[in-house]
């Protein structure tokens, strides 16, 4: 018999010991992640009296490939316009736990004597809480509907994608070994550009891809594009500088803006878990008992590091967000772990080589530790501020209150600052897609140029005709650089207000209209010898034509429209099947009242009653102001409105009437049917004979349905098929016929 490769071999030994070790961890209602991490220590070499994984390599090419799925599926469940609609409150908070957590793990780092680059690392690891952990937690505790769990998740995915700038970052400063000021602006500068480019070309094509092949695409072929185009976008992050895992994260952010999103989420989701499991195992591979015996005393103290500090920092961060002094404690102490994020920082100082092999196993286990406390921290939130309110005087605890900064989201911006802010967002994009094109065409287009007409003659004509090429293609954007933003509301009404306003409105179109000139400019010097005036003069002809060009300017329209229907098409089909939440809701968050939505479980004892008999409102408070049924809206149903398994009902009350009425339409179900193997289905022939009681009885007085819960499927009557009967035939001696029924209804029924 042929041999099996070592990496099947591994993989089901890791497979297998996941499957039993994550079932254990299920029914002890613990994170499936720590259930992977002790399951890769029990396969690692580290375990002598267990089998042991016997190609480590090919596991960790495995778990690499894992990471880049897990980061895909991140980008998927991202969107850079809820983001943006998040206002400045996540934003605060997010940067000032990161700030101060990574400050403080470099402290704790530095005190016991490690490397700087340990040090940096292991501030980076403790900045980073774990998504998965805490929205799991929020959901065992039934906390996922409040309020404050909602600024939670909102926060920690702001973390997510910081963590990805961060380990660009880190992978910089290791290049160089020195965190240096210059190098870290150059690596912001760099994640800016490149960042702004792919989300802008990616929204704009590949929407429009995916259109125009939708009627080709089934499951399957869409599974195999959009794992291509992750992996495609890795490979080229990684042929620029940038790490594999961060050009698959903004390929899925690309993908979740297209009307195929929810398909290629629930596509991807095996794969990811598949993947993500490897990951995790491998993480656990390289635990070492002996190190954590030897850390114990840093582990300690990282651990009690992230418990105070992310209460202490984490409910001080979402203070300066907005929020009470209870909220804000709320949602710092649930923060108070790291999770697979910190897996991965410490996995790429590992794969660098800049980080000590101590550090990865003490992180696991300091992950370990804080995710087993996670549901007691979130629990003694509200204990430790009654508490504090007991304790501290009432005057102190208002001042707190009125230090926040209530609700941010609804100050208006002046006219000139939205104004100034839309101008400067258009010409930085605008400006980065101009640079792109231009360095692609100096980059490919010109050399193949240069070949095709050879000769110092014929060099001018090939640079000539590159530079022209260059400037048609990029004219659309210079030309929105210019002109956009001149006829909005806010230009025409500062405009009319005051003539003071003229001349500033005035400079900010020649400011714009100069950055224009200078692609222009930098164009003729690359591809020229002209002199300077002559490329100044050169540049304004050019940029003035683009201004005034009707061709130029319907293009750039043309471009812009299409940019923005890619853009909206994933709220479009939102709206067209009424998933889209209502525009009321922010207005709701100003209260103690918020809109949350519940499916309705399939074994509901609800299922076919009316809202009149479920009497939800007097029960636990709440209102149901919408039902969405497959593509159907229901919006304010009345009382007569049914409630059927897989509706998602859109409800609004307050936390602690959400949260009752979450438990109780997940606890009112019919119980699980533990006999359900003797629920088969048999098919079987019944002759009348002279004894049958049924002789002489129709179908209706034999009592075959009522008495023994069987049916009659037909009578033998020498034809192909069976005849029907009907409910008064009734039977006579000799007949057969065809009974359905449960194996014990049916030998009841023929004995």
């Amino acid at each position: 018999m042929s041999e099996l490769p070592t990496l099947i071999k591994d993989l089901a030994l890791i497979l297998m010991v996941a499957g039993v070790v994550t079932l254990i961890f299920k029914k002890l209602k613990q994170p499936l992640v720590l259930g992977y991490v002790v399951a890769g220590f029990l396969v690692s070499p580290h375990m002598p009296y267990t089998a042991s994984v016997a190609d480590q390599a090919n596991i960790h090419l495995w778990a690499d490939i894992g990471v880049m799925f897990l980061l895909f599926s991140l980008g998927l469940d991202f969107s850079f316009k809820k983001i943006l609609k998040m206002g400045a409150s996540p934003f605060i908070s997010t940067i000032t736990i990161i700030f101060c957590m990574s400050v403080l793990g470099a402290l704790v780092g530095r005190a016991f004597g490690w490397s700087k680059m340990d040090c940096i690392f292991l501030g980076g690891m403790l900045a980073m809480s774990s998504t998965t952990i805490i929205y799991k937690a929020f959901d065992d505790l039934g906390l996922r509907q409040q309020q404050f769990a909602g600024l939670v998740m909102s926060v920690l995915i702001l973390e997510d994608i910081l963590a990805i700038v961060m380990m660009v970052m880190l992978s910089a400063i290791a290049s160089g070994n020195t965190p240096g000021g210059g190098q870290m602006v150059e690596s912001v500068v760099k994640i800016g550009f490149f960042l702004v480019l792919w989300l802008v070309v990616g929204i704009f094509a590949i929407p429009l891809l995916l259109r125009m092949v939708r009627k080709l695409i089934n499951a399957e072929v869409l599974l195999i594009v959009s794992l291509g185009l992750c992996c495609a976008m890795a490979v080229f992050s990684t042929k620029v500088g940038f790490s594999s895992a961060f050009g698959a994260f903004i390929m899925g952010s690309i993908l979740a803006e297209t009307i195929e999103a929810e398909k290629i989420i629930k596509l991807v989701e095996p794969v990811k878990n598949l993947f993500g499991a490897i990951f995790f195992v491998s993480v656990g591979m390289l635990v070492d008992p002996e190190i954590l015996v030897k850390y114990a005393l840093p582990i300690i103290a990282l651990v009690l590091t992230i418990l105070i500090g992310q209460s202490l920092f984490g409910s001080f961060a979402f203070m300066l967000g907005g929020e009470s002094l209870k909220s804000a404690m709320k949602c710092g102490f649930s923060m108070a772990q790291i999770g697979e994020f910190s897996f991965i920082i410490a996995s790429l100082g590992l794969s660098l080589g800049v980080i000590s092999n101590f550090l990865y196993p003490v992180v696991v286990a300091v992950s370990v530790i804080t995710t087993f406390l996670t549901p007691y921290m979130i629990r003694l939130a509200t204990p430790a501020y009654n508490s504090l309110e007991h304790r501290l005087p009432n005057k102190l605890i208002r001042a707190l209150n009125r230090l926040t900064m209530s609700h941010p989201n609804t100050t208006e911006h002046s006219k000139w600052k939205k104004l100034l802010t839309q101008m400067a967002i258009n010409t930085l994009v605008y400006g980065i897609l101009s640079a792109a094109v231009i360095v692609m065409m100096l980059t490919f287009v010109l050399p193949f140029m240069r070949k095709l007409l050879p000769g110092w003659e014929l060099h001018w004509y090939a640079n000539a005709i590159t530079g022209l090429l260059t400037a048609v293609l990029i004219s659309p954007f210079l030309r929105a650089m210019v002109m956009k933003k001149n006829h909005s509301e806010e230009f025409k009404a500062l405009w009319r207000e005051s003539n003071t306003n003229r001349l500033p409105l005035l400079f900010t179109i020649l400011v714009r209209f100069m950055i224009a000139v200078q692609f222009i400019f930098y164009l003729c010097n690359y591809l020229s010898r002209f002199s300077n005036a002559i490329m100044i003069t050169i540049g304004l002809a050019a940029v003035t034509l683009m201004v005034m060009s009707r061709t130029v300017k319907h293009r750039s329209i043309k471009l812009e429209r299409l940019f923005i229907l890619n853009l909206r098409s994933r709220d479009i089909e939102a709206q067209v099947h009424g998933h889209k939440r209502p525009l009321y809701e922010g207005r709701l968050l100003d209260r103690d009242v918020h809109i949350a939505d519940f499916e309705v479980p399939a074994g509901t004892l609800w299922a076919g009653k009316t809202l009149k008999e479920l009497n939800l409102g007097k029960k636990y408070g709440i209102l149901v102001s919408s039902i969405l049924r497959a593509n159907r809206r229901i919006n304010i149903p009345d009382g007569h409105s049914l409630v059927f398994p897989a509706d998602r009902l859109q409800v609004i009350g307050s936390d602690n009437q959400l949260t009752a009425f979450s438990r109780a339409l997940e606890s009112e179900l019919h119980p699980d049917d533990i006999e359900l193997e003797k629920r088969e289905m048999r098919l079987r022939s019944m002759i009348i004979s002279n004894t049958s009681p049924f002789v002489g009885k129709t179908l209706m007085e034999s009592g075959i349905r009522d008495r023994f819960n069987c049916m009659v499927v037909g009578i033998e009557e020498g034809k192909e098929n069976l005849s029907q009967v009907k409910p008064n035939y009734r039977f006579n001696r000799g007949d057969i016929i065809w009974v359905v029924g449960e194996v014990d209804d049916l030998n009841a029924l023929i004995k």
